[in-house]
């Protein structure tokens, strides 16, 4: 009977185990979400917001961070647990996460193409224009009308995200103030980013803030170390950059494992 017994308590403390941390996966801060009819991308939008702690008790306003995969389902939890605990450990200012949730991701986050097996990825791409609209002139308005915002934003987005983040920084650099890159797939159109990007760099205004990492990814981290290289022998002075190599990481693991380092080198001055 005491074997019954060790075994069954053994079982129910690997399912408790296991069910801590479920729950801990599962996890989402508390936020606020609202819809927007997009004219832009000719649909309706769901977009959740974290608000730091203290906000209704100030009269202060506050930079915004964005972030494409901001679904509830997608990187909004994480990223908004880990924003909370850099801001309640001061290693971050308090700032707005605005969380964009996906409908169509691949046609959202990429660019056109004239590559034939980057069009195989689904039915439709090459959408980030549209989508880049529908940030900079439905979003933005609408989260400065319902929150008290600065003028300062960022964006942060991994995979394909990261590459959305990339093409707006070196082609519409204007948009946002810093910008997150983690594992950006820059091999897109025939790596069209990194083939131009010394000429994107010539148009980047001063004051702009660039992080990016890439993995072991043979396909993604060939681009960001090249990029890298570009931005080295740029040597621009009114721009501040980081590369980080994370070679032991692989695609699926180095947003959680960067994402601290990338959060608290952009956001603070």
């Amino acid at each position: 009977m005491k074997i019954v017994y060790y075994c069954w308590l053994s079982i129910f403390i690997v399912l408790a185990s296991c069910a801590d941390i479920l729950a801990q996966q599962e996890l989402v801060p508390a936020h606020e979400t609202f819809t927007i009819e997009s004219k832009n991308v000719k649909e309706q939008r769901t977009i959740n917001v974290w608000i730091p702690p203290g906000y209704s008790a100030t009269t202060d306003s506050f930079a915004v961070l964005y972030m494409p995969d901001g679904g509830v389902g997608e990187d909004f939890p994480h990223i908004a647990q880990t924003i909370s605990e850099l801001v309640a450990s001061k290693k971050i200012p308090p700032l707005l996460l605005v969380g964009i949730e996906n409908t169509q991701r691949r046609r959202d986050l990429s660019g056109p193409t004239e590559i034939r097996k980057d069009r195989e990825i689904a039915p439709v791409v090459g959408g980030s224009a549209a989508f880049r609209m529908f940030i900079k002139e439905e979003l933005f308005p609408e989260i400065n009308r319902r929150y008290r915002t600065r003028n300062e934003r960022t964006i942060i987005g991994e995979s394909l995200a990261g590459l959305f983040v990339m093409e707006t920084f070196l082609q519409y650099p204007e948009i946002f103030d810093r910008y997150i890159a983690i594992d950006p797939s820059l091999w897109w159109n025939g790596h069209y980013l990194v083939k131009n990007a010394a000429k994107y760099l010539l148009r980047i205004p001063a004051g702009k803030k660039l992080w990016f990492a890439g993995s072991q990814a043979k396909d993604i981290s060939l681009y960001t170390r090249q990029l890298s290289g570009i931005l080295e022998a740029e040597k621009l002075p009114g721009l501040k950059w980081q590369y980080s190599d994370e070679h032991k990481e692989e695609h699926h693991t180095i947003f959680k494992a960067t994402k601290e380092k990338a959060l608290i080198w952009a956001l603070n001055e």
